[in-house]
């Protein structure tokens, strides 16, 4: 909750969904470990500013973070966080460069870069140099937020079995407790992807509650207004208001679209550095104006109000159905300063102006714990992705992927045994295989976003799974000083705590 300054009139749930695939060791730009550095500097530095800011301001329990295993490993770990400090450094470097341009504009734009640069570089070394666990264990203890835990590596839940379901979310979870002292009640189930039968893993893992996409309940006979029951468990759900959720962002519109706002797509040749705002949404990128911050803070300002007023006339709206009144939207991370630079500032205004305007920003356990259940909802398939349903991770154009992955979770599970003791090779071996069934390798290729890549990563995990099954198997002589494990084990080891044994086909 946070300090009201008119009566409640209903809750609003932000959600924001923290996730990158495992980078680290796997190229560096223009993809690859870019992707981390952008996101950590543009995107998470200033969200943990902005809560740390609403903690001292009195906000309590007022959003849920998701933030998947993967990028948690990453953003603790000692590699990433020496190359994302010398990353800041290298941005004021070419923010000074930018700075001494001939162009006043060109000037302008560097010396703001400096400044945001600075000012990332002194949150990092004053905050970050142990990781985020630390960062986010003050937030999660002080009450601000809520953390959501999810599956180890982000994988497409539906595509697995039971069995593997309920292991990878055990060992997420687990990973979650490792961290940040606490196992998280909620998750977030990756692309926010259900098949039938999935309650009863979530339930099995202990889990309390997540958020699913809207329609996935609306095409079961629920709403998007109040919290439900999950199938024919004791798990709760929520579900995505799409209209409010694509008032803010959606492929055709939304507030990031808007013509005083800093361009994504346009940068400066020279130094890197977006210098343009959007301008119009069909002007060429050589005839993209300046970029001017202040008509940028006063869009930022209006379409604040704009949002508060849309979830306000929602909760009358439901207020006046005798329904709950809740409201849910939730929104990858990196909109928020990466995608969108403004974003930070918008959501600190958001949550600024939802007070006044009676509405209190909570989480999902907080809305839980003040909005009962309307029922029991048995959903069918549905994902956030397009068309609601499974088609980007079932396309086409991924087939061969597809097969691959599955050929290697067949060799792999033959190799595995729960009675067997702990062995550092199988536990590599499992590891490589869930970083190659990352949900995100197949929507990139669907998606044709830097699909080459994305390919090549997957492949490449499935020839280190080739590689040590052989030597597990005796098809390769094991090399006494490095085994294959130990090789691959040096760029692609996120979780030292994962054990295979708990991967093992049941008797």
């Amino acid at each position: 909750m946070t300090p009201a300054s008119t009566p409640p009139l209903g809750s609003l749930c932000i959600v924001l969904h923290t996730h990158l695939p495992w980078v680290a060791h796997h190229g560096a730009w223009p993809v690859g470990e870019e992707w981390l550095h952008q996101a950590w500097s543009h995107s998470y530095l200033p969200i943990v500013d902005l809560l740390n800011r609403l903690g001292e301001s009195g906000y309590r329990d007022c959003l849920s973070i998701g933030l998947t295993p993967v990028l948690a490993a990453q953003l603790d770990d000692p590699y990433c966080l020496s190359a994302q400090h010398a990353w800041l450094g290298a941005w004021q470097v070419r923010a000074e460069g930018l700075a001494a341009s001939r162009e006043a504009h060109r000037r302008d734009a560097g010396r703001r870069e400096f400044h945001s640069a600075t000012r990332a570089l002194a949150s990092f070394e004053a905050s970050w140099r142990n990781g985020a666990s630390p960062v986010l264990r003050r937030l999660v203890d002080a009450g601000v937020v809520e953390l959501l835990g999810g599956p180890l590596a982000h994988a497409f839940t539906p595509s697995l079995d039971d069995h593997w379901a309920t292991a990878t979310l055990r060992s997420g979870l687990d990973d979650a407790h490792l961290r940040l002292g606490s196992r998280p009640n909620g998750i977030w189930t990756p692309e926010c992807a259900y098949r039938p039968g999935l309650d009863h893993v979530f339930a099995e893992a202990g889990v309390d509650h997540l958020m699913l996409e809207g329609p996935t309940l609306l095409s079961a006979g629920a709403d998007t207004h109040s919290p439900w029951l999950l199938g024919d468990t004791d798990v709760r759900v929520v579900g995505r208001d799409l209209p409010l959720a694509y008032r803010v962002w959606s492929p055709k519109r939304g507030y990031p679209g808007g013509r005083w706002y800093r361009d994504f797509h346009t940068f400066d040749h020279e130094w890197g550095l977006k210098i343009h705002r959007v301008t119009g949404r069909s002007i060429a990128p050589e005839h993209k104006a300046p970029y001017e911050p202040e008509r940028a803070a006063l869009a930022v300002h209006r379409d604040a109000v704009d949002f508060v007023s849309a979830v306000r006339e929602r909760l009358v709206e439901q207020r006046a159905l005798d329904r709950a009144p809740l409201a849910v939207v939730a929104y990858d991370t990196e909109l928020f300063g990466h995608w969108w630079a403004e974003g930070p500032q918008w959501l600190d205004e958001v949550m600024r102006l939802l007070p006044q305007a009676g509405i209190i920003p909570r989480s999902i356990t907080g809305a839980l714990d003040a909005h009962g259940v309307s029922g029991r909802v048995h959903p069918g398939e549905g994902s956030w992705g397009s068309g609601k349903d499974f088609r980007v991770w079932t396309s086409p154009q991924t087939l061969d992927l597809r097969q691959a992955q599955q050929s290697a979770s067949a060799r792999v599970r033959e190799l595995l045994h729960p009675d067997i003791s702990r062995d550092p090779a199988r536990d590599q071996l499992v590891t490589s295989l869930l970083l190659a069934l990352a949900s995100d390798w197949v929507f990139m290729v669907s998606k044709d976003s830097a699909a080459d890549y994305a390919r090549g990563r997957l492949l490449d995990h499935l020839a280190d799974i080739d590689r040590m099954a052989d030597e597990l198997t005796g098809n390769a002589a094991p090399d006494p000083v490095d085994a294959a494990w130990r090789g691959v084990a040096r760029h692609d080891r996120p979780w030292g705590h994962l054990d295979a044994r708990a991967y093992a086909p049941r008797s």
